[in-house]
């Protein structure tokens, strides 16, 4: 079998029991599955190259940690073939929902047949490490190929980004989801404009925000205090338009890489009361990314 030369670590494979045990339905809202590549091949252009992270390692880990439902997202590593997603969520039967990368190939027939599969959102980069950003032309096409399916946009911004795309935000009619908080730093505390611009944002129609990632922004680790302050602030400020994810398998991590375990512990400091873990693992991944509701796979 054909050896690739890995590029980014793999996560830690051994988590950590948690201390706090999660309601029934809770769903990790941020996660990727990677492989295995001899039957999912990555894709020719990517531009980094995982440890084979197949659905089984996935199942494994939520079966541990106490998660029902997650929402699996598609890999720039895997490109515009969508197989390794879409084998995820038939072989979930409703625990899994799907996040595409929707490209200039991408037709309204796909998008219709990945949406009877499960997926309910596009994703967008703003961030260097993968790939050029999508022209307005681009995210112009996707909101129309998506829109009729009342599928969420994604937005994975980097840095400064943040600003740039908030001044889109008002002119794409479709549900928006920040990822990993909006990935900017946060060494300043409280002082960053793209904090404030953040919580402006929530206060919209439908813009919601994932405290995932808080490994990725913390100049504080392992403890992470700085983006565990920062995930608390954004719930308390929108408890009803916060969800949270693991990152799992924490791709393109170089550096802290964080253990699973540790991380759902960190929702004692962000929810901490148990009104608020259910709202924030439940009720509102429940309404995000259409799962049945009150229905417990």
């Amino acid at each position: 079998m054909h050896t690739l030369t890995v590029t980014t670590p793999g996560p830690d494979r051994s988590p950590h029991r948690p201390q706090i045990t999660l309601p029934a339905g809770s769903c990790d809202s941020h996660v990727h599955v990677f492989g295995p590549h001899s039957r999912f091949p990555f894709a020719p252009d990517r531009t980094f190259t995982p440890e084979d992270v197949p659905l089984e390692d996935l199942q494994s880990l939520h079966d541990f940690l106490g998660f029902d439902r997650a929402v699996i997202v598609q890999s720039a590593c895997h490109g515009s073939d969508h197989s390794v997603v879409l084998d995820a969520l038939e072989r979930g039967d409703g625990r899994y929902r799907g996040v595409a990368l929707v490209g200039p190939g991408t037709s309204s027939a796909d998008i219709r047949k990945w949406h009877d599969a499960g997926m309910r959102g596009a994703r967008i980069h703003f961030a260097s490490h993968l790939g050029q950003p999508p022209s307005r032309d681009e995210i112009s096409r996707i909101v129309d190929l998506i829109g009729p399916f009342n599928w969420h946009l994604a937005v994975h911004v980097t840095g400064s980004a943040l600003l740039d795309f908030s001044e889109r935000v008002t002119d794409i009619p479709l549900r928006i989801v920040f990822d990993h908080m909006g990935r900017f730093d946060i060494s300043d505390g409280r002082e960053q404009p793209e904090r404030r611009v953040l919580k402006e944002l929530l206060t919209g129609d439908d813009v919601w925000v994932k405290l995932s990632g808080a490994d990725r922004i913390s100049n504080k680790t392992p403890g992470m205090e700085d983006s565990i302050e920062l995930a608390r602030e954004l719930f308390q400020s929108r408890p009803d338009r916060c969800v949270w994810g693991t990152d799992f398998p924490h791709p393109n991590t170089h550096g802290f890489m964080p253990n699973d375990g540790d991380l759902v512990n960190t929702l004692a400091r962000i929810a901490d009361t148990p009104a608020g873990l259910h709202q924030l693992l439940v009720t509102n991944p429940t309404r995000c990314f259409d799962f049945a509701a009150n229905e417990v796979p």
